[in-house]
């Protein structure tokens, strides 16, 4: 690969290392800013929702956009071997997820804004339906992202990075499914800790691996 054209995909990888950082520290920022916002009791989806909406809506466009311009970068660092036609379109999937989340909003449930009645509603509008989807995508396509390249460290003997890809991808799923499992829908009492911590584990250390493959 010539220096230039090296320079261009390290370039491209980096908005990919600092997508999952962005989206958490803003999401994080965002819901302390928000009144009435608990992060016991809501997931980030609901920041979509009331007067400053537009922030998290943007944290999701911009993190998504940064997403699937890493997956350029990605399609030229991974030419040949396991994950060489998968890794990069998987990408583009996470980074569409993240833009239909924010461009499609959640509607307004759990308390909040504040005055919205507890639990869920028991009709969901379509673009409510289309956000719940949209992380659902996401995070399969970033688990089976991390198989893949768990596999490609294996055949390249970093089995350090294989167990640790496996297991990282494994937690990541198992914390970000776990409050819609042990929620109670109609009295919208949920613990959404397990969630914020997965997409907090999950995303974080895809900039890890992100970094790993730029250096490589």
């Amino acid at each position: 690969m010539a220096t230039s054209d090296k320079k261009l995909t390290n370039q491209l990888l980096r908005a990919g290392i600092v997508a999952g950082p962005f989206f958490v520290l803003s999401s994080f920022v965002h819901g302390f800013m928000r009144p009435g916002f608990d992060m016991v009791r809501h997931p980030a989806s609901l920041l979509s929702v009331g007067d400053l909406g537009w922030i998290q809506i943007g944290t999701f466009v911009i993190t998504g956009i940064l997403y699937a311009v890493t997956a350029v970068g990605l399609r030229d660092i991974l030419r040949s071997g396991i994950g060489s036609r998968f890794v990069a379109p998987l990408f583009v999937l996470v980074g569409l997820a993240f833009i239909s989340g924010g461009v499609f909003t959640a509607d307004p449930s759990l308390g909040f804004p504040p005055g919205t009645p507890m639990g869920v509603p028991s009709q969901m509008s379509w673009h409510a339906q289309v956000h719940g989807l949209a992380p659902i995508v996401g995070f399969l396509a970033l688990f089976i992202a991390m198989i893949a390249l768990a596999r490609r460290f294996g055949a390249l003997k970093q089995n350090g990075w294989m167990w640790t890809t496996i297991s990282i991808g494994i937690i990541t799923w198992v914390l970000s499914s776990i409050s819609s499992f042990t929620g109670n829908w109609e009295t919208g009492e949920f613990n959404f800790v397990p969630l914020w911590v997965g997409v907090a584990l999950g995303y974080g250390y895809t900039s890890i691996l992100l970094y790993k493959l730029k250096k490589q």
